[in-house]
This record gives C-alpha cells, structure tokens and sequence, in this order.
C-alpha cells in the first residue's frame, strides 16, 4: 500500500477512500472531457466501486462519475 503523501493512479485508490487530483497522463481529448466532468486538479474525490478490474465509481463534486479502468490509471492523485 502507498504511502499517504503519495501520488499514485486514481485505479490504486480502494473503496471509500478519498484523494485529490493531481495530473494527467492523458491526450487533450480526454483531459478536456474529465474537467467538464469535475476532474480538475486539487478537486476531491471518493472512491465508491473498485473492483480491480474493469470501470471504477467515484464522486466528483457530489456526482457519481463511472470512468473505465484506462481512463482511472491517466489520472494521478494523491489521498487525503
């Protein structure tokens, strides 16, 4: 398990954990459609569903967001 101060991809984060965004790793397509979504650094989220395969659950400005399991790993972020 990661420390607590550091960055890891938001497909690490378990169920009922919370973190904040950090950055990208993905092409500007797909950072432009998760800030319309809310994922904006320094924003938190909480992780509902993650089974370790296939898509996550997570909530995002009081919004529960489904992103696919390659989409979850493009994302950095750090717990709370």
């Amino acid at each position: 398990m990661a420390a607590t101060n550091t960055s890891i991809p938001l497909g690490e984060l378990g169920a009922g954990q919370t973190a904040r965004v950090e950055s990208f790793h993905a092409g500007r397509g797909l950072v432009s459609r998760l800030a319309v979504l809310g994922f904006l650094p320094g924003q938190e989220i909480k992780m509902v569903q993650n089974f370790g395969h296939g898509p996550v659950i997570v909530t995002v400005r009081d919004t529960r967001v489904a992103l696919g399991r390659h989409e979850a790993e493009q994302i950095t972020v750090r717990k709370a």
